[in-house]
């Protein structure tokens, strides 16, 4: 009798492990609690907001944005000083987010993408060309969001997407793992017919109403509250992506506007196109930075005094993990504005210097020591693994993930930056970045040294192909700040670091089999090497065979990329690329992917110059005549 109960609590245990495993409910997550039920989680994301734009984050000089509620979220859980987002710009920091997947492994490194690489403006004077990059995540991503949802978690979106080529194109957010998606831009729209008109009232019938506080009605934050109260009995993960602070840069706040007009002492502008005052100077913007803190500040507040219907006798907040941040750095200037300044750091949005990849990282939760400040270097890859083992969620099976752990660095000490671990279990030093675009650079970040790699280096006088700054200077835990600036290049006085650092960028960048831009054969000016890019000849197809034809004048032919499309002539007309055989005859050999509606070969030479046939015009001179590629491209008739 004795032995058949022991089986049978075996059994039990067993059986009761397993739903445990599977129900949120009563999950073992990582900072247990025999009483309280499985944490929530919000993933605050913010839209362009620079390190130096939130008044938590002053340093040097102050800043006359005003963002109280989130510098009373810095109080209560960590505030992080060397936190970083995957890349540069929008689309590619909010799909590494969601897919714990570097930008550079998954072909997504920029905005919008899924084109064949073509110049912007002028075939005669841009030297470099971006390569192709992908437009969007896999429609099968394993996102965050999927992994919660198939551990129960209710899983919602409000706000900014921008995953995949256009803002409504496909995927949506429905299609990558979320129960509830809202997008409407709320008071972020547009004014008509410029942004010294059309401000918010008090008038009922206002879209925009002011509130009691004279704030506009705002349905972005609307949608993110609509998501918590409806779904405050679950256990849930909300990604609120907050549309603001991102350019058109306006604000439908007249009293707000008007504040910061006379804090800055400026006067107030008779032409609604341009700014042109340096610096933190731009009152439509100041408005707009305290507009985002008051509806971040909506959403905080209903956390923390709205009960918990899970957990009776307290509050939603005490079992919600918060992470804020941004998706980038700072938007220095945009569409004839100086709009902001992230000074002391160089550059900003669309540039991988530190202005434009450092950004503000605050969380806080169950477990989370408030009010500390971390000098650990993080990023926003870190989201993912960190999020799994916080609500104890096992990492999906064959799920590659990027990013590290931050789980017990939160946990325990979160300015101890060996609780940080890499994939061999070592304290995590190294950090990369990949932009193939606009400013043509990779990073890499060792410790406190910084490399910067520039591709678009030669007949460029200024810009040298290595940059290496000393950031800081760690010493027995002790961060002292030395050249966040990025002022003093130590790439010639220490050749052996940079070749060292460069060294171990190409092997990452090797593994993740990074794209990478290349030379424009068509460029007028003086480039070595230009006048051996090989001619491609011709094209032919047998069955589902191309044949391209194609001479060499010199230089080596190293790689053939087919860049396709699948729905050719199309609204969201989006290209992939597949590489294609180079054959010792003078010919490359490629079979058309299921269902191509049109196609282009692209071939890169041994000095990096890219050739294109059929050759595609510049991606401005398509937007002006309303054309697609597939009207240049070989049709598959």
């Amino acid at each position: 009798m004795k032995f058949k109960y022991i089986i049978t609590c075996i059994i039990l245990g067993v059986l009761s492990f397993s739903c445990n495993a599977q129900n949120p409910k009563t999950v073992n997550y990582k900072t247990q609690n025999t009483d309280r039920p499985a944490p929530n989680v919000l993933l605050l994301l913010t839209d362009d907001l620079g390190w130096q734009d939130v008044k938590a984050y002053d340093i040097d000089e102050p800043s006359p944005y005003e963002t109280p509620n989130i510098d009373a979220l810095a109080k209560k859980g960590v505030q992080f000083w060397q936190a970083y987002s995957p890349a540069p710009t929008c689309a590619p920091s909010r799909c590494a987010i969601m897919s714990g997947t570097h930008p550079a492994r998954a072909q997504k490194t920029h905005v919008v993408g899924g084109a064949p690489p073509t110049v912007y403006a002028n075939k005669e004077t841009q030297r470099v060309m971006d390569p192709w990059y992908s437009g969007r995540m896999p429609e099968n991503e394993m996102t965050l969001a999927r992994a919660l949802q198939q551990k129960g978690y209710t899983t919602g979106h409000a706000g900014k997407w921008h995953m995949a080529i256009n803002h409504f194109a496909y995927p949506q957010p429905e299609d990558q793992g979320f129960d509830v998606t809202t997008a409407n831009r709320g008071a972020t729209s547009p004014q008509e017919p410029h942004r010294l008109t059309d401000f918010a009232t008090t008038d009922p019938s206002d879209p925009y109403r002011l509130d009691e506080n004279g704030f506009p009605f705002h349905q972005n934050s609307q949608d993110a509250l609509n998501f918590l109260k409806e779904h405050k009995q679950d256990p849930f993960f909300l990604y609120y992506a907050t549309f603001l602070v991102h350019a058109p840069i306006h604000t439908r706040s007249k009293a707000l506007f008007e504040k910061y007009c006379e804090k800055l002492g400026v006067p107030y502008p008779t032409d609604p196109n341009h700014w042109n005052v340096k610096g933190q100077n731009n009152p439509y913007y100041c408005a707009m930075v305290e507009m985002l803190d008051y509806y971040v500040g909506q959403v905080l507040n209903y956390l923390e005094t709205t009960d918990d219907p899970r957990w009776p006798g307290h509050k939603l907040s005490e079992n919600t993990y918060i992470i804020f941040t941004s998706d980038n750095g700072g938007m220095e200037k945009a569409h004839g504005d100086i709009v902001t300044d992230n000074f002391p750091l160089d550059k900003g949005k669309i540039n991988a210097k530190e202005g434009g990849t450092r950004v503000p990282l605050l969380i806080s939760g169950p477990g989370i020591k408030q009010g500390v400040q971390s000098d650990v270097v993080v990023n926003g890859l870190d989201f993912y693994p960190t999020i799994l083992s916080l609500l104890g969620v096992d990492t999906p099976e064959n799920k590659h993930l990027d990013g590290a752990d931050l789980s017990t660095l939160l946990l325990q000490d979160p300015t101890n930056s060996k609780l940080v671990l890499d994939k061999n279990g070592k304290e995590r030093t190294t950090m990369m970045w990949h932009f193939p675009h606009a400013s043509y650079q990779s990073t890499l970040r060792v410790g406190d040294y910084k490399l910067i790699r520039n591709y678009d280096y030669k007949n460029n006088p200024g810009t040298p192909e290595f940059e290496l700054y000393k950031l800081y200077n760690s010493n027995n835990g002790v961060v002292e700040r030395v050249d966040i600036e990025e002022a003093n290049n130590l790439a010639t006085s220490y050749p052996e670091k940079t070749k060292e650092m460069n060294k171990q960028l190409t092997s990452i960048l090797t593994e993740m089999n990074a794209s990478y831009p290349s030379y424009n054969p068509y460029y007028k000016k003086d480039m070595e090497h230009k006048e051996t890019v090989p001619t491609i000849l011709s094209a032919s197809k047998e069955n589902n065979l191309v044949t391209f034809k194609y001479q060499e004048n010199g230089a080596k032919v190293v790689k053939a990329n087919l860049i396709y499309t699948t729905n050719g002539g199309h609204r969201y007309e989006e290209w992939f690329k597949t590489e294609a055989k180079i054959n010792t005859n003078g010919t490359i050999t490629v079979s058309l992917p299921k269902e191509t509606t049109h196609y282009i070969i692209n071939l890169i030479d041994t000095h990096n110059f890219l050739v294109s046939y059929p050759e595609i015009p510049p991606i401005k001179s398509l937007k002006k005549t309303k054309k697609k590629y597939s009207n240049y491209a070989i049709s598959n008739d």
